[in-house]
């Protein structure tokens, strides 16, 4: 078949549509971990291409008939690994609808339509945070790329603070700059600033409290010692605790030696939508901007993280390009991220709040939280289990004493299948990390997990 007849897309979206749904109908009892190995599924799908083409509807049953023991059950309510959350309904939805579309996303002048979705999405999400309504918001495609991109921006700006146009002169005979992290930072920090160029030894490195909050008086000590553009992370949502940095002590702080602070928040700044948690956030609205992930605990799709920087200018100054062929119209999402071409990736975030409304997103993220402090509670009734955070957000980390068995725990947990958890370590400590991100799990996912764990850590 060398074309695809274009009434052949309603028969590919119906044969899709109804192996989406029996695949969302089955994740309550089938096993969370995979129960097939990379290499198998190689084996499955792999092989030399066929010189001739199928119909479109057996390559969608062939997906779905053959991808299934291969497949993670995510969006269901017992997934506590990494921190991923499920996909609300309404986002899921406008996630197809993105697709079918097919609109580039990055001129608002050539698509209007999403482009309006995504810039009122931003400016939701900039009222939930608390952050200045005149803020850029970039939809990239996660939390790692919006740290980029949001330190690819207070590069250019603390550089031209120090005289230095980077666009003009690059960055190989610019000022020196300092970065400044927590002992404690999420791994995409350092790769973001790998990406740019500055190395681990380059890092300076402030030393955190137990909880992996960094402390102000090393702070102050490390800025007080040196001099030049200097950019400082902090972080909203430790990964393996969930503790927030303070704000309010740690951001005037840094400001008094002009550095510009970034706000590492990729589950984390969505505390600020709950009146009983957004004491965690007080005094992040004061930083140069922020990264995200809506598909953490907004739980839209995946491709939706977003770089949010205080002042649009410093992002226009990083990212805008030229070409004669393209059509500008004031502030363009191309304008303030990295990609030119790329799908509406803000329309299923949208859609989410939508959906949920102010009142809704509250509730979701206090469910979060509530779930977890429901999941510390019960696995602190097992004998062998010791819980080594204070639950103030969506993250539970354990042990089962000996890093031996915690690892051996680790393990028959993902064997088992009821719930997935990951592995994690802790002060030199082997743990487990259970991270709260779905809108699916229910008090019965939580008591079948503490079951599960109770039964595999005595065997």
């Amino acid at each position: 078949m060398d074309v695809t007849p274009p009434d052949d897309r309603a028969r590919a979206l119906e044969a899709a549509h109804h192996a989406a749904l029996a695949f969302l109908d089955s994740v309550d009892e089938r096993p969370v971990w995979p129960r097939a190995s990379l290499d198998h599924m190689l084996a499955v799908f792999g092989g030399p291409l066929s010189e001739d083409g199928i119909d479109p509807v057996a390559v969608i049953e062939e997906i779905a008939a053959h991808a299934d023991p291969g497949l993670v059950a995510i969006p269901g309510g017992r997934f506590f690994g990494f921190v991923i959350g499920a996909t609300h309904p309404a986002a899921l939805a406008a996630d197809w609808l993105v697709s079918a579309w097919d609109q580039n996303s990055g001129s608002s002048t050539l698509t209007p339509a999403t482009v309006a979705m995504e810039r009122v999405a931003g400016q939701w999400m900039l009222d939930l945070f608390g952050l200045p309504a005149s803020a850029s918001v970039g939809f990239v495609t996660g939390g790692q790329l919006a740290n980029f991109t949001c330190l690819s921006t207070a590069r250019v700006a603390v550089l031209g603070r120090a005289g230095w146009d980077v666009a003009e002169h690059g960055v190989r005979e610019a000022p020196a700059l300092r970065f400044v992290v927590g002992a404690d930072r999420h791994g995409s920090i350092d790769r973001a600033a790998r990406f740019l160029g500055i190395g681990r030894a380059e890092l300076l490195v402030v030393d955190a409290d137990d909880q992996g909050r960094m402390r102000p008086d090393a702070l102050e000590s490390l800025l007080a010692n040196g001099d030049g553009p200097v950019i400082v992370c902090l972080q909203a949502g430790e990964v393996h605790t969930g503790a927030f940095d303070d704000f309010a002590a740690l951001i005037p702080i840094a400001k008094r030696h002009d550095a510009w602070v970034h706000v590492d928040g990729a589950f984390g700044l969505w505390a600020a939508a709950s009146a009983s948690l957004s004491s965690l956030t007080v005094g992040m609205e004061q930083a140069d901007s922020w990264a995200t992930d809506a598909h953490k605990t907004l739980n839209v799709p995946y491709d939706c993280g977003m770089a949010i920087v205080r002042d649009p200018a410093d992002s226009i100054a990083a990212f805008r390009t030229g070409g004669d062929y393209l059509i500008y119209s004031g502030l363009d999402p191309w304008d303030v991220t990295p990609e030119l071409s790329r799908r509406a990736r803000g329309v299923p975030a949208w859609a989410a709040m939508r959906s949920l409304g102010r009142s809704g997103v509250a509730a979701l993220i206090d469910r979060l939280h509530e779930n977890a402090v429901a999941m510390a509670r019960g696995l602190a009734s097992i004998e062998q289990i010791e819980i080594l955070n204070d639950v103030d957000y969506t993250q539970v980390m354990f042990s089962a004493g000996s890093d031996a068995a915690t690892r051996a725990l680790g393990a028959a947990i993902l064997t088992d299948g009821t719930a997935a958890v990951t592995g994690a370590e802790w002060r030199g400590r082997a743990a487990l990390r259970c991270s709260m991100s779905s809108w699916v799990t229910t008090p019965d996912d939580i008591r079948r997990t503490v079951e599960a764990v109770r039964r595999l850590v005595s065997l």
